[in-house]
């Protein structure tokens, strides 16, 4: 079963690309049905400027919500860890619960 991860965020394709070491399992992406002689099979789909991809809190990048599924994008070293926060400006929330103080009955 797909694992959903607690944060990510929607980038098109163009902005990733920006990153000097970036690569694409395209071949990982989502898959869709297409007619190959005569029967209806599927097919990675074909990933073009017009998509939209998903940085994961884990840096990777995924074609669709999960961070464990169809992960086009998983080299993720100091550069690439700089290139998200300073020019995509992806930092993930703090998720951990907070602490309330508890008001003290008068």
């Amino acid at each position: 079963m797909a694992k959903m991860g607690k944060y990510c965020k929607a980038y098109m394709l163009p902005r990733l690309r920006q990153f000097a070491g970036w690569s694409e399992s395209s071949s990982n992406a989502r898959k869709e049905e297409k007619p190959v002689e005569g029967k209806q099979v599927l097919v990675p789909r074909q990933l073009t400027d017009q998509d939209h991809l998903y940085l994961q809190e884990n840096l990777t990048v995924t074609d669709g919500i999960f961070i464990d599924e169809n992960v086009i994008f998983d080299n993720v070293t100091p550069e690439w860890e700089e290139f998200c926060k300073n020019e995509l400006s992806f930092e993930a929330p703090d998720l951990q619960p907070k602490m309330v103080a508890q008001r003290q009955p008068q």
